[in-house]
Order: structure tokens, then C-alpha cells, then sequence
């Protein structure tokens, strides 16, 4: 990494001494499965694009093996951490790994879901998300993360490889549904890699994937974000139905929900599967005043 010296990143040895300082017992209720390779660290730094001088986002730190591999390279961290444990050992595990960076990171102790501001770090605001995201909570911390913050512009996180699947699926595959649409109304997503499950501690039951989204205006037209993500909801809730029949309750009968289909271009006969998040928002546009 050049111009930044290489800074000592956490191994299993040092997750065990800093479990053991912190007091913190591994939760699946929290997802905590630390990642404890410092190639692995590095290979996600590098794949998220992180420069010198930008400000990330980092949502769920845990001990710091990420945050430190980001701070590494020259950017600045703001790390939202849940547990008001590791967010107080967070700082003090910079200070010891690598003093020379803690002042470009700032902790914010809070729920991902409940965030609606983000510090700034000398002024630059952050402009990237990059983190390992807790398997139980993935998709709304993304969504909730998209939503709140437009000035993050590109995403790298890592998750469950089913979710990463299904974040990227395209329509008309089998993997392809509500994280998929509201995903894309956001942004393009695309799976980056896959990652072993040995690479953490504990050792979690099912591998982890990369998943790249980088932001995009949403859909043109007059629907807004809640009344097309009202459709998703409707068509997805029966997946296996037609959307004449999926989109009854949220239109109002079969038969609305035809002129409604007919109307924005889209062929009742389908399944919400094979939609486009841009057809999603021409059916909310097709009937204001449905559904809200």
C-alpha cells in the first residue's frame, strides 16, 4: 500500500487477547463472527477501491480487523458499532496496533438502523460503505444505509453468500426478489468474490461472498421510493401467483389490478420475478392514490 506503512492486523491470537480484554462472548443474536486473516482484510480493502483521503463508512467493526486494514491505506473511518463494548475497546485497539492512524477514526455507538447522521473526518464526509455486515441483519442495514446517506455512492460488503446472491440476482432467476428490486432502485449490484468461512472466529456455518453496489439514479418516472417498494412487497409476498393476483390486495381487486398492470405495460400473466425495478415503479405510477 503505498506511501502508508503497513500496519500489524489482527490474527486469531490477538481476536482471542482482545475477546478476553473486552469481556464480549460471540453472539449469533448479534451475528459476531470476527474475521481473523489479515490477507482476507487486504483483498477487501483492495477490491472496495478505498484511496487515501476518502472517508468510509464501517457498519459493524467488531473488534477492528477491518477497520484497521481500511485505516491502512490512508482512509478515514467512521465505524457504527451496536455494542457498547467493543465501541469503547475500538480506539484503544488502534492505539495499540497503530497509533499513527487513530486520528482518522471517529466510533459512533449506535444501531445501523437507527443512524440518521454520519460524522464527518476533517470535513470530508464519507462517501463509501465498506464492512462485514452481521448475517441477521444485512439486507436492512443495507437498505436502511442506501436510503439514509446518498453521499455514500459505492458500497463493498460482505455477507452471507445466499444473501449476496440474492442482492445481485437479475429478474428471472430463481434467487431474484424483494432484496434484489430495492437493492437495484439504489444502485447496480454485482457479487465481487466469495470468502471461506475459515478465515473468522468463530467459525460460522456457511461461507460469506462479496457483493458491490455502486449508486445509480433511481427509476425515472413519478413514483416515489415507498409506493414502488408497496408494489415489491405485494408481489413478492405471492411469488408463485400471477401479478393480476398477487397485486389484488394492494390495487383492490383482479380486475384493478389488471387496468393497473395494462396501463403501466406490463403483462398480468407475469410473476413479480421477472420485473424490472423500473416496471415495479411504472405499476406505482399507473394508480397514485393506491396503496400508499
Amino acid at each position: 500500500m503505498p506511501e502508508h506503512p503497513a500496519v500489524e492486523l489482527l490474527t486469531t491470537a490477538h481476536v482471542r487477547d482482545l475477546l478476553g480484554l473486552t469481556g464480549v462472548r460471540p453472539t449469533k443474536t448479534l451475528g459476531q463472527n470476527f474475521v481473523t486473516d489479515p490477507g482476507t482484510v487486504r483483498r477487501i480493502v483492495r477490491v472496495a477501491g478505498v484511496q487515501p483521503g476518502e472517508v468510509v463508512v464501517e457498519v459493524g467493526p467488531g473488534l477492528g480487523s477491518l477497520t484497521l486494514g481500511l485505516l491502512e491505506v490512508g482512509a478515514g473511518v467512521v465505524a457504527v458499532e451496536i455494542d457498547p463494548l467493543l465501541a469503547e475497546r475500538l480506539p484503544a485497539t488502534v492505539a495499540a496496533q497503530a497509533p499513527e492512524v487513530l486520528d482518522r477514526l471517529t466510533v459512533v455507538r449506535a444501531d445501523a438502523l437507527e443512524v440518521t447522521e454520519l460524522p464527518s473526518i476533517d470535513g470530508v464526509a464519507p462517501t463509501r460503505l465498506v464492512a462485514n455486515l452481521p448475517y441477521n441483519v444485512a439486507v436492512p442495514v443495507l437498505l436502511t444505509m442506501l436510503e439514509r446517506f446518498p453521499d455514500v455512492a459505492e458500497v463493498l460488503v460482505m455477507v452471507q453468500a445466499e444473501v449476496a446472491d440474492r442482492i445481485a440476482a437479475p429478474p428471472g432467476s430463481k434467487t431474484y426478489g424483494i432484496p434484489s428490486v430495492k437493492a437495484a432502485w439504489y444502485s447496480q449490484a454485482t457479487r465481487a468474490g466469495s470468502v471461506g468461512r475459515h478465515v473468522f472466529w468463530p467459525t460460522p456455518n456457511v461461507d460469506s461472498a462479496l457483493v458491490r453496489l455502486v449508486r445509480r439514479d433511481p427509476p425515472a418516472g413519478e413514483a416515489t421510493r415507498e409506493e414502488t417498494f408497496a408494489v415489491v412487497d405485494a408481489a413478492f409476498a405471492q411469488r408463485r401467483k400471477t401479478l393480476r393476483a398477487a397485486l389484488a390486495g394492494w390495487a383492490g381487486s383482479p380486475v384493478r389490478a389488471e387496468a393497473i398492470l395494462r396501463a403501466a405495460g406490463v403483462d398480468p400473466t407475469l410473476r413479480g420475478e421477472r420485473l424490472t425495478v423500473t416496471q415495479f415503479a411504472a405499476i406505482a405510477a399507473a394508480e397514485p392514490g393506491v396503496a400508499r
